[in-house]
């Protein structure tokens, strides 16, 4: 029943996104706000929507391996799996723009989140958690981000290039409002039912929260950015593509990680802090590979995905 309960529960996420990006994207496109700066704070923020609704009812309700876990294991499947399957199905080239402020604005998210959260090392306690000062320090950064969107939306001259949300949709503002509500009430619902039943799960199979989080909650929760990518992908649209993954995992760390521990301190296991050093090592194996030639190559598609399954592997044999 934990499993029917769980695959219920990501359906629910997954519709819900989607019916809160549809409802939130023609709402803000009545209120004439700029095509890029939807695309880039809406599309984050419908396909990142599960995450924050996992991590956040999961710091309520004081699971901080399930919180963290699936924060961090969201992000190594997003570079790993999601940009190597959608390199594979076709070689994405990769914006300058892209290589030289937002692959960066990444690795300083991902850098910042293990020296927060490794106290033992860099401040001497005697345990690791990402405090409500911690998050307050993340939630600034993310502020920094926030603004460089906004001032990126309104000074691009290629405002106005089409984007999946552009596609007009006659959708009347009292219908946008209720794709709205019903969206984020399915999401809201859907996380419920992951946290109880991946919970149960885990104690179950005498799994650890964290490795849940890692593994089958990450994957589920992960699920609108891989389609989102892999769709955009096969249409050519390769910036859309890895765009969607770079603003996903940094609306994941600085917004969902940020607000989670503001609202109850976050404790950080020892295991998990290798798997934030395996985060930064992939996050700078794809800027490498962004950089040399520009573009992501089957070859290195190929790479990337083998490399999750390897990661796969030896978080479960950890375990």
């Amino acid at each position: 029943m934990n499993y029917l309960l769980l695959l219920i529960g990501f359906a629910l996420l997954i519709k819900g996104a989607d019916l809160f990006v549809d409802g939130a994207s023609s709402l803000a496109k009545k209120l004439r706000v700029p095509s890029m700066l939807i695309g880039l704070t809406i599309v984050a923020f419908g396909t990142s929507a599960p995450e924050a609704a996992v991590s956040i009812n999961a710091a309520l309700k004081s699971s901080s391996g399930l919180a963290v876990g699936n924060i961090v294991g969201s992000n190594i499947f997003n570079i790993l799996l999601v940009v190597g399957i959608a390199a594979m199905i076709k070689p994405i080239s990769i914006k300058m723009n892209t290589i030289l402020k937002e692959f960066p604005f990444m690795l300083l998210a991902t850098v910042v989140l293990y020296i927060l959260g490794n106290d033992i090392k860099f401040q001497g306690n005697s345990i690791n958690i990402l405090t409500q000062g911690d998050g307050l320090i993340i939630l600034s950064i993310f502020a920094v981000f926030l603004y460089y969107l906004v001032e990126m939306a309104i000074l691009s001259k290629e405002a106005n290039i089409e984007s999946p949300l552009n596609e007009e949709k006659e959708i009347n503002i009292y219908k946008s409002v209720i794709l709205g509500i019903v969206g984020l009430g399915g999401i809201l619902f859907g996380s419920d039912l992951v946290v109880k039943n991946s919970t149960s799960i885990a104690l179950q199979l005498g799994m650890s929260e964290t490795l849940v989080g890692l593994t089958i909650v990450a994957v589920g929760t992960s699920l609108p950015e891989l389609v989102t990518s892999l769709v955009a992908a096969r249409k050519g649209e390769g910036d859309i593509a890895v765009g969607n993954v770079i603003g996903s995992n940094l609306f994941n760390i600085l917004f969902i990680l940020g607000v989670s521990s503001v609202i109850a301190p976050l404790a950080v296991e020892s295991k998990i802090l290798v798997d934030i050093i395996f985060l930064l090592g992939i996050t700078i194996l794809t800027y490498l590979f962004a950089i040399t030639k520009k573009r992501f190559s089957r070859v290195e598609g190929a790479m990337l995905t083998l490399l999750y399954i390897a990661y796969t592997v030896y978080i479960i044999i950890r375990n």
